[in-house]
């Protein structure tokens, strides 16, 4: 991708992306955004589709001496991706993964809690669910995240991303039903390199986006 068809911002984005699904004809009933920077993109995303907008949410679980290495992620609900080749290559042991398990999947339940405000998880049966965020890289929040939703009674699961590189987009076709990415760039170093602005969304940020849905 040329510096000149970056993205100009996660609106944008997800602008590009309703349309994506709107032309494949694909009767979305429900879009679900992982938080934080999803969100924004969300919110075009379900206005594309006059859909209703809401949250998947998983943690990452880091290695021990280096946090930000993901070797696993888990979503609210306790749902598990682990990343095999990183977890052998960190020396991490199973009590280690189990403990982190438990306190990052806490923490997934209370980002989702806070996030809806006392509103209720969507009832997904039969439903269509696109299942969207800003990009992958590693992809592993939103393996966590799919996993999780094959659990439920969801018909349908699509996953769409505007950008991430060809090797993960590849793997996750494993665990949704469709996965749409606009962008497969062979030299990737991180999603933000291709937006114009890749701010840092704050949580009252990304909760206004998805409170937008409900007014």
């Amino acid at each position: 991708m040329s510096a000149t068809s970056r993205f100009k911002d996660r609106t944008e984005a997800g602008e590009k992306l309703g349309e994506a699904l709107r032309e494949r004809e694909i009767d979305v009933d429900i879009v679900l955004a992982i938080p934080r920077g999803g969100l924004p993109l969300g919110r075009a995303v379900a206005d594309v589709l006059d859909v209703p907008l809401d949250i998947v949410v998983a943690s990452k679980i880091g290695a021990p001496s280096n946090p930000e290495l993901a070797i696993g992620a888990v979503a609210s609900d306790g749902s598990v991706w682990r990343n095999e080749d990183a977890f052998r290559g960190t020396g991490a042991d199973e009590e280690y993964f189990e403990r982190e398990r438990e306190r990052e999947a806490e923490n997934a339940r209370q980002k989702a809690d806070r996030y809806r405000e006392g509103r209720s998880q969507p009832d997904l049966t039969g439903k269509t669910v696109a299942v969207v965020d800003d990009g992958v890289a590693t992809g592993s929040t939103v393996r966590a995240c799919l996993q999780m939703l094959r659990e439920t009674e969801a018909e349908r699961i699509v996953l769409a991303v505007p950008v991430g590189p060809p090797d993960t987009v590849h793997e996750l076709q494993e665990l949704a039903d469709e996965v749409i990415c606009l962008e497969t760039p062979s030299s990737f170093m991180g999603v933000g390199q291709f937006y114009e602005r890749f701010d840092q969304v704050s949580d009252e940020e990304a909760i206004q986006s998805l409170d937008t849905a409900t007014t």
